[in-house]
């Protein structure tokens, strides 16, 4: 910067002093301004507060106009609830919360509104999907009673209950329980755990209310279920002997899909007082009105029950099911209306129980209701079978073998020891038939097909004369069709097999796949069940063999009736279960065996040979034989010769 540059920047500033100086207001225009300033401050300030009063009188007036409206509303809303509900109105509106209780086999959860259980969860099962196994689910059931109260319908799953018990989740202990002692009450009777009673109220006023009462032991697949009532007498209507508890769920899918599976077995049971167990038609929706005193209805599907049992008795109920076989994750829905007995009085108690819990012979035959029945063992010629021997070998198996397909295996080793004589017994009889091969071929020759009648009898006088007897060989058929008619039942009906694998198989109790087909054949299914093709082929092979020590020359036919059984077997038994193709083909294997066996055991020349002397050897007659043909020479018949 030069000198002129300073020199003019000096003078600019020294102006603007002196201008500032010489213009400076004079004390008293300094004084006029703060007085109008003061003033216009005032004014404004005066003009907010009263712009602040006035918003503060807005607010108290629109408060105080929202405030009528809703007490106008809130009492209008009071007015109606009491004009529907009564002396129930005020437990018309609330919040739904939940309480769980549970011990070591399941968890039941209860909800304040309807005061009843939710859910029910199998803690030691799953899904076929590997999800929680879960009975039935509140958004898809009901759970309640009906009734008039002051000429009031009264649904009781619309009102909020109070519990006994404000703590949400509470778990059962109790000793450890060994394999085979789940939900065995003489268990629990020597090895005590906790136990618990929860209760919800439906109040109707100062010391009035409905109650349901539950209980819950450790180990034990029961809920204790108490419908009371506490003075109500001048509330409920008089003019009738029952309150009705309606029960509905709608039954969720717990297997594989499969045309054996769920769909065949599920529907409602029912026991009458003094009568036997009895079900709706399964496959097919239907109803049933029992007007008979009832001792338990049952919601049942293959593996697991929801079961409601009287104290007493039921004096009617009305049970619907709704199947829906097309449905992914539902099989139906079932539907209970059950009369509960009434007499008016200030205080009464009516008692129930619920079974929530596995299909299982001995968990349910305990109960000495004939809830066994629940599980088809088959016909009445069949289940003795099933209850005196399979089961009980089963039982006796399982509580040292883990494996399930070698307990099969043993079972199976085992039933072929009991009819291992019979067995014997019919191949030495059928190599006796075989032995009279030439004489049969003699006879056939002689009376060709005209005379039927003739050389029948020439066969029979063969058969006795050679001591044999043709029926010898039916005799080990006789005891082994009911084993074999029993399995078919029990494998697809026994829980202890659901969902235990073996080799290829995943699940004993259904069907095994190795192949998945893009189609479907008819009466066969699409996919390839590997147990059952070498059940099929097995018993071809057996059949084989045992065509070799039979004549079925006087019966074409049957040789090939004989091959056509095992090939319809095979389009049957593809979609059952697993375990029963892996039983019968463990049975023919051994039976292939055995045949071989006998050939070694059995010297068929040996036979021939006694054949030959027995028929030289005169014809011993009964004493039955001899008497009739005395009392034919009475009459004056000559016995034919």
């Amino acid at each position: 910067m030069d000198r002129n540059t300073v020199i003019g920047v000096a003078l600019i500033f020294t102006i603007l002093i002196g201008f500032s100086y010489f213009n400076r207001p004079s004390e008293q225009q300094i004084a006029a301004a703060k007085r109008t300033r003061d003033s216009l401050e005032l004014v404004h300030a005066e003009k907010q507060k009263q712009i602040i009063e006035a918003a503060k009188l807005d607010s108290i007036q629109n408060q105080s106009v929202t405030t009528l409206q809703s007490d106008s509303l809130s009492s209008s809303e009071d007015d109606a609830r009491r004009e529907k509900f009564g002396v129930f109105a005020s437990a018309s509106v609330g919040k739904e919360q939940f309480y769980v209780i549970e011990n070591n086999l399941m968890k039941v959860t209860f909800s304040n509104k309807g005061g009843r259980i939710y859910s029910v969860e199998l803690k030691n099962y799953k899904t076929y999907e590997g999800k929680p196994l879960i009975l039935f689910e509140g958004n898809t059931s009901k759970f309640g009673m009906n009734f008039f109260a002051q000429n009031r319908s009264i649904e009781t799953e619309s009102f909020y209950f109070t519990p006994s018990d404000s703590v949400a989740d509470q778990v059962l202990n109790g000793p450890e329980v060994k394999i085979g002692k789940e939900g065995i009450e003489k268990f629990n009777e020597t090895q005590k755990g906790d136990s618990k009673t929860f209760s919800m109220r439906l109040f109707a006023g100062e010391g009035k209310y409905l109650e349901y009462k539950y209980s819950l032991n450790y180990n034990s697949y029961l809920v204790g279920f108490e419908v009371n009532t506490k003075g109500l007498s001048n509330i409920i209507t008089t003019n009738s002997n029952f309150l009705n508890f309606n029960w509905n769920i709608t039954v969720p899918r717990q297997e594989r899909k499969s045309q054996y599976g769920e769909d065949t077995y599920t529907t409602i049971y029912y026991k009458y007082q003094d009568d036997d167990v009895d079900k709706i038609s399964t496959g097919k929706s239907g109803a049933e009105s029992l007007r008979t005193k009832t001792k338990w209805i049952s919601f049942k599907q293959l593996f697991f029950a929801s079961t409601l049992i009287a104290d007493e008795a039921f004096p009617s109920v009305d049970i619907k099911t709704e199947l829906t076989q097309d449905d992914p994750r539902y099989l139906g829905n079932f539907n209970a209306d059950v009369s509960l007995p009434y007499e008016g009085k200030d205080s009464e108690s009516i008692k129930m129980r619920f079974f929530f819990g596995p299909s299982h012979y001995n968990t349910l035959k305990q109960y000495d209701l004939s809830m066994e029945s629940l599980i088809n063992l088959g016909y009445a010629i069949v289940r003795p079978v099933n209850k005196w021997i399979v089961i009980p070998a089963f039982n006796f198996l399982r509580t040292f073998i883990d494996n399930f397909g070698i307990i099969i295996l043993l079972l199976t080793i085992f039933i072929k020891l009991i009819i291992f004589p019979f067995t014997y017994k019919s191949y030495h009889s059928q190599a006796k038939m075989k032995a009279l091969k030439p004489e049969m071929d003699e006879i056939n020759a002689k009376f060709g097909k005209d005379k039927p009648m003739e050389k029948q009898q020439a066969v029979m006088a063969l058969y006795k004369k050679a001591g044999v007897n043709p029926m010898g060989g039916c005799l080990p058929m006789l005891f082994q069709f009911p084993v074999l008619i029993a399995m078919f039942f029990f494998f697809p009906t026994s829980i202890e097999l659901r969902q235990e694998s073996f080799l290829w198989a995943t699940d004993l109790s259904t069907y095994d796949s190795i192949l998945n087909l893009p189609f479907t054949i008819p009466f066969y299914g699409n996919h390839v069940s590997l147990f059952c093709l070498l059940m099929t082929v097995t018993t071809i092979i057996s059949t084989y063999l045992n065509s070799q020590t039979q004549n079925t020359d006087a019966m074409p036919g049957m040789k090939t009736m004989m091959y056509i059984m095992p090939v319809m077997f095979l389009f049957i038994l593809n979609s059952y279960s697993s375990g029963l193709s892996y039983y019968y083909f463990l049975a023919n294997v051994i039976t292939i065996g055995q045949t071989y066996a006998f050939r070694f055991m059995i010297d068929e020349e040996k036979i021939r040979a006694q054949i030959q002397i027995n028929k030289k050897k005169p014809i011993v007659k009964s004493k039955f034989q001899q008497k009739l043909e005395e009392m034919a020479k009475q009459k004056g018949i000559q016995p034919r010769k």
